[in-house]
């Protein structure tokens, strides 16, 4: 298999395992975006909008208020457009909602997925949908064409 030419690290701010992919990505050549550090900035986060970071309960009002601040529209801007330019998208679990919906997202484009789980994982019978499952980092390099 070659190296992907651009890959998207689909994941959480939650996720520790986040940033030591993400370095261990570029270490092995692979161009990559990191939602957190993106080129433009800083990653988007609802505290910088008036949100709490990881809120499970803002009022419905309240949220469609944040969703059109031009700040939540920049960093989705900023994602989509970081999504649509990789050719192979990679969901760091644990993540949630907003990472599960860029890995849809990324299937019906047809573009090359990997799932690299954590361990204990939770199952999911709809991770059938990746084309491959990684049970570590280093079988995920030799997915991507990364040689010893």
């Amino acid at each position: 298999m070659t190296k992907p030419s651009y890959v998207y690290v689909a994941s959480s701010w939650r996720c520790a395992m986040q940033p030591a992919v993400i370095h261990t990505l570029r270490a092995a050549g692979i161009d990559c975006y990191d939602f957190r550090n993106p080129p433009n900035g800083a990653g988007f986060g609802w505290e910088q909008i008036g949100g709490t970071p990881f809120t499970e309960g803002e009022s419905v009002d309240n949220y469609l208020k944040m969703i059109e601040h031009p700040r939540a529209i920049e960093g989705f801007v900023t994602d989509m457009a970081a999504l649509d330019k990789a050719d192979t998208v990679i969901l760091v679990l644990p993540c949630g909602r907003s990472a599960h919906l860029e890995f849809g997202y990324a299937i019906g484009q047809h573009k090359r997925t990997a799932i690299l789980l954590d361990d204990p994982v939770t199952p999911e019978l709809m991770y059938r949908a990746a084309d491959f499952l990684a049970p570590n980092v280093f079988e995920l390099l030799g997915w991507l064409g990364v040689e010893d």
